[in-house]
């Protein structure tokens, strides 16, 4: 039986997208985003498997024009997907690719200062254990760390904070706080966060001292479940093996999943390398490399997210390899977030679908929703969600 291996690589959008001008990074919409294109004309991009799969043909069929470096004639198949969920954000994109388009709006914080309402910051405390807590503000995860880490050592209050995104996240030091403390509090926390539609609420321990704080990779998200059966679901209801790498466990709250593996994209990776020599015929392999998003999007660093997606080229030659003849490979993402824009928040944009096992192909235009149909269709599961195969 065939295997398939579906790998986001996140936030690695291709601009495009038809209502970016209702999204915002404070008070600039997203139009014009573009997080690929924009990488490769401000500090280069040299991702030659990427461009071979499609990349720079997705590019241009999402906006118009292929970045330099990029319009080379593709060997793999390619499109370019488009988001109907009113979100841009890590739950709505991932639901959306597994064949569950966000049926409500998602509840936002407001921008200011305090971000929460009283009775749950009321609760925060109660579950903490705490006269208070610190934060309460739209903020980046890393600066928060510089503005109130010394004040979270010095009274033991967690720090809590949001962003544009359907999301509340805790910090606390892992030793001065304690790591089982911060994932139960925010696990307790869960379900009333997620009543309010919140999409998550996200762990976010760190370690180090004033001056020189560091997040670790034992982050933890509690997502909201989706509304109704997934890939995973149908692939592992067929009597076929999930393996969730990175935040799919969290993302599906373990939904279909048989066997998860967790760790910084480099780990991740080795992972992926270990399940395409391992993983039994009829598997589905779902991964999320969150490094693009999180160390180098929200941080608009574009030169980090440059040289990530070069590591990450480099990944993917060593792998194809690797794979079986009747093996399908879909690399994709869930939203954007051009290093090069406004603000520090996710932008609207649309995102490649490159596919390795369909030989060369234009895809065309996509939803986001395909995705899964065609992961069904080629390990010959039943599958009700929504979407259309483009095998």
């Amino acid at each position: 039986m065939p295997r398939a291996f579906l790998i986001v690589i996140d936030s690695v959008g291709i601009g495009g997208a038809p209502d970016a001008d209702q999204f915002f990074n404070g008070q600039l919409p997203d139009t014009g985003a573009n997080t690929v294109g924009h990488i490769a004309r401000d500090v280069g991009l040299n991702v030659p498997t990427l461009a071979a799969l499609g990349l720079g043909a997705a590019v241009k069929l999402a906006c118009g024009e292929a970045p330099a470096g990029l319009d080379v004639t593709p060997t793999g198949a390619w499109g370019a997907a488009t988001e109907i969920s009113r979100g841009k954000d890590t739950p709505s994109g991932h639901w959306e690719l597994a064949g569950v388009p966000v049926p409500w709006d998602w509840h936002v914080f407001p921008d200011t200062d305090p971000a929460f309402p009283p009775e749950l910051t009321a609760l925060i405390c109660e579950l903490a254990g705490t006269e208070g807590i610190l934060g309460n503000r739209h903020a980046s995860g890393t600066a928060v760390l510089d503005e109130e880490g010394e004040a979270h050592l010095r009274t033991g209050w967690p720090i809590c904070y949001t962003s544009a995104d359907s999301v509340l996240q805790i910090a606390a030091h892992e030793e001065a706080f304690g790591l089982e403390r911060l994932i139960k509090l925010c696990h307790d926390l869960a379900p009333t966060v997620h009543d309010m539609r919140v999409g998550r609420v996200i762990a976010r321990p760190f370690l180090g001292e004033v001056g020189n704080f560091k997040r670790t990779a034992n982050r933890k998200d509690f997502a909201i479940a989706p509304p109704s059966p997934t890939i995973c679901d149908y692939v592992h209801d067929a009597g076929r093996t999930v393996h969730a790498v990175g935040k799919i466990g969290d993302i599906f709250s373990m939904r279909g999943i048989d066997d998860l593996r967790k760790g910084r994209d480099a780990a991740l990776m080795e992972h992926i390398h270990d399940l395409a020599d391992a993983a039994v015929d009829g598997a589905f392999v779902f991964a999320n490399l969150v490094e693009f998003d999180s160390e180098y999007g929200h941080r608009r660093d574009a030169a980090g997210y440059r040289d990530h997606l070069q590591w990450f080229d480099g990944e993917l030659a060593a792998l194809l390899p690797k794979l079986k003849p009747d093996d399908l490979l879909i690399v994709t993402a869930d939203h954007g977030n051009d290093p090069t824009w406004a603000g520090t928040d996710h932008t609207r944009e649309r995102v490649p679908v490159l596919v390795h096992g369909l030989g060369a192909r234009a895809l065309g235009q996509l939803q986001f929703v395909d995705v899964a149909a065609t992961v069904a269709a080629h390990l010959n599961v039943p599958y009700a969600g929504q979407g259309k195969s483009f095998l």
